[in-house]
């Protein structure tokens, strides 16, 4: 049997779940998204990724067309209907039915979409062994432009450089803003270690404000590991003793290779084993039941 993904009010086969080919979300990138972790039937930092939800939704005018705690419960009945216990879900919210013309105000409602299922980003080696990464040559869009503080679903400039990923064989890729500054990776936060501390590019130079990223800042807080932002060039990542990556599919995972120069010794160091250590304990303890 196959999953049940709620879509236009109801839940339905995932095979039939469809959207209309006049969809605003399919025709320009118009509308939001969230990745949800599912750990042990809870929901983790759920309120944190509605809030960035509802807020994205804000800046570009869309409407959610159900109450927060509404969309709560849809969230927490697609995955138990689905059975996940530990997992992994997609929630969509486009602008809805509307005609070839770009203009949104001749949508009708929006479409809220609840996919349930399983994700597995990277090999259990990775976590031990670390990342090797590249940079790419694509560009993060410029934040004045298009800001990253809106999850939408226009990926293009994700994808572009996830083929330069792929063509150089690596895990994973590093962004530069258009003033040569570390914004991210291609889809996940990224960090160094220097001297103990852990710093990360501020998210006005083009950096998500991702939500693993902020259990990161609530575990070092906790541990009494300093943190900062700080504008981060290749040079000091190059020069860096740790570095690594967060986001919720690849939770934390540690870097050891960029560009093919070694981090550190090239193997994770102490300050990124105990913040994945601390947050393998914080996301079993923690988040919304789905019960």
């Amino acid at each position: 049997m196959g999953l049940q993904v709620y879509i236009d009010g109801k839940f339905v086969p995932e095979d039939e779940a469809k959207v209309s080919v006049y969809d605003h979300g399919l025709l320009y990138g118009d509308g939001v998204f969230e990745g949800i972790r599912v750990y042990k039937r809870r929901l983790f930092m759920l309120d944190e990724h509605l809030k960035r939800l509802f807020n994205g939704a804000k800046v570009i005018r869309l409407n959610i067309p159900v109450p927060l705690e509404e969309l709560k419960d849809k969230i927490r009945e697609t995955v138990r209907i689905n059975e996940i216990d530990e997992g992994y879900v997609r929630l969509v919210v486009t602008r809805g039915k509307g005609d070839l013309g770009l203009s949104p105000f001749k949508c009708g409602t929006p479409n809220i979409i609840v996919i349930a299922s399983t994700i597995k980003i990277y090999p259990d080696e990775v976590y031990r062994d670390g990342l090797k990464i590249i940079t790419v040559a694509t560009r993060r869009n410029n934040p004045d432009a298009l800001s990253p503080q809106i999850k939408s679903l226009n990926y293009l400039n994700h994808i572009l450089a996830h083929f330069e990923v792929v063509n150089a064989s690596a895990d994973e890729g590093l962004m530069l803003n258009d003033q040569g500054y570390i914004t991210e990776c291609v889809v996940d936060n990224f960090f160094i270690v220097m001297d103990g501390k852990v710093i990360t590019p501020p998210t006005n130079v083009g950096a998500l404000h991702g939500i693993t990223r902020e259990a990161v800042f609530r575990l070092c807080a906790e541990h009494s590991i300093m943190i900062e932002e700080q504008n981060l060039s290749l040079v000091e990542a190059y020069m860096s003793d740790e570095a690594f990556l967060t986001g919720t599919a690849a939770e934390i995972a540690p870097i050891t290779y960029i560009d093919d120069r070694p981090i550190g010794d090239g193997k994770p160091g102490p300050v990124t084993k105990r913040l994945m250590d601390a947050f393998k304990e914080y996301r079993e303890n923690n988040g919304v039941p789905i019960d």
